[in-house]
This record gives C-alpha cells, sequence and structure tokens, in this order.
C-alpha cells in the first residue's frame, strides 16, 4: 500500500510595513491571499488586515509592553506546528520582520525543526516613516552613518551607544516613548550636544501621524507635554532639523538654537 506523504507546508515570515497598506509589498498581498493562517502583531495597520481574505485563519499574537498575549516561546510552537501541519503560515510583522521584529528568533525555531521558512522584507518603520516626515535619514552635508537601536530594553543605563549618535551620525530609536527621558539623559552624559535636534514620529505613515520636532535635552519633556503615546520612532540627529515637523520646544530661545542646525 502506497503512503500518503503530508502536504508541503511553508512558513512566510513577512514584512507589513509601516503601517499604511499601500506600503506592503506586493509579493506581502499575494501571500496574504493565499494563506491558510495568518500570525499577525498588534502593530499591523487595519489596513493591511483588511486585505486577509474572510476565509483565512487569523491568529493575533500582539505585545504590549510588559503584557504579552502569548510569549515568544509558544509563537514559535504554533508557528513550527501549523506549518507542519501543512499549511502555508504567514507570520506578519510591522515593518520589517528582520528589524526588532524576532523574526530570527522564529527563523532559528523554524530551521531546528526542519521546516520550509522564506523572509519576505517590508519597508521598515525607520525608512517609511522618516521619509513620510520629509526628514533623510543620510545627507551628505549632515549624516553619513545611521543606527538603529531599541529604547525598551532592561539596564538602559548599561547600553553601549557610545558613539551612535553626534556629528555626521543618525540614531533610530525604536520602542523609546516610555523611557524618553532616560535616552535623553544616557545619550548627554555619553557627550553628545544637549542641542542636537530630535524628531517625534508618532504613528508614522497612518493618516493620524504626527511629526514633533525639538532638542534632545527637551525630549522627556516633550513626550511628557505632547502625550506621545506608542508607536513612535525617535530620531536623534541634525537631519532632525530638516523634518516637516511641528516645533514644540519646551524652554525659552531654544527655537534659535534649532534654527542653527538647518
Amino acid at each position: 500500500m502506497e503512503k500518503t506523504l503530508p502536504p508541503a507546508g511553508k512558513l512566510w515570515l513577512v514584512g507589513a510595513g509601516p503601517g499604511d497598506p499601500d506600503l506592503l509589498t506586493l509579493r506581502a498581498a499575494r501571500l496574504l491571499a493565499s494563506a491558510d493562517l495568518v500570525v499577525h502583531d498588534g502593530l499591523v495597520g487595519a489596513g493591511v488586515l483588511a486585505l486577509i481574505p474572510p476565509h483565512v485563519t487569523r491568529i493575533s499574537v500582539a505585545k504590549q509592553r510588559s503584557r504579552h498575549t502569548m510569549k515568544q516561546e509558544l509563537i514559535n510552537d504554533l508557528l513550527v506546528r501549523e506549518t507542519l501541519a501543512g499549511k502555508q503560515v504567514v507570520r506578519l510583522k510591522g515593518g520589517d520582520p528582520l528589524i526588532f521584529g524576532r523574526g530570527g528568533e522564529e527563523l532559528d525555531a523554524a530551521r531546528q525543526a526542519g521546516v520550509a521558512c522564506e523572509v519576505v522584507p517590508g519597508i521598515t518603520a525607520a525608512a517609511g516613516c522618516a521619509a513620510q516626515a520629509g526628514l533623510p535619514l543620510t545627507h551628505r552635508e549632515d549624516a553619513s552613518a545611521v543606527s538603529f537601536v531599541a529604547g525598551q530594553c532592561k539596564d538602559l543605563s548599561d547600553q553601549d551607544w557610545s558613539g551612535l549618535a553626534g556629528h555626521g551620525r543618525t540614531l533610530v530609536i525604536y520602542m523609546g516613548i516610555a523611557t524618553a527621558t532616560a535616552i535623553a539623559d544616557k545619550l548627554i552624559a555619553d557627550g553628545v550636544s544637549p542641542d542636537l535636534p530630535v524628531a517625534v514620529i508618532e504613528r508614522g505613515t497612518t493618516a493620524d501621524a504626527r511629526v514633533l520636532r525639538t532638542l534632545l535635552t527637551d525630549l522627556g519633556d516633550l513626550v511628557a507635554r505632547e502625550a506621545v503615546k506608542s508607536p513612535a520612532l525617535i530620531i536623534v540627529g541634525k537631519v532632525a532639523a530638516r523634518a516637516d515637523a511641528l516645533d514644540c520646544l519646551g524652554a525659552p530661545g531654544v527655537a534659535e538654537k534649532l534654527g542653527n542646525f538647518a
């Protein structure tokens, strides 16, 4: 008697982009239409989720600060189990799946389980949100290097950010709103000028996006004054002065200092 082979499943780690569904790649859109299961994060925009056909099963594994719908180990197990069952599984992540999305951990889990897995890149939040704000992350006059860091992590003061911000460099901070004051204090203590321009991009690429600009010394106060909420990016560097942004400077005379960087 011939043995019936199990159906061949595949796992796709797909970037959903920074929020605007028009920024989803064509390949990502095709995969959403043909998937058996979509496992998505909370940062995936409603417009992107609306592209998933009604017959496709969805599972939300949204994460919030200090509160997770499903722990990462259980997400890994879910992806492996459903793929081994023969399903076409799309793991849908905001931005790019391999930039602060734990996509690397899920890729490792798939490899260890012998699961076929492919990564579909997405427009990362830094690139998409900065572009919407007219903020060049690099500029021949201002910055020839860009660094991405996570601001929401344990023992922030112990992180080595030396050389990541300052002259000729742009620093993009993900998940840093809750620790904005500590971030500013850390950078200034490490020798970064308190007068360095900073832009905060809230809900970037969406219809209700806000772009706010100040100086590094005012960053924590800005976040509090303007009640900035996640998701939001903090961009530190001279290029921030070039953003199409609302100046929100808390101290008298600071606006004149910002003009010196333009």
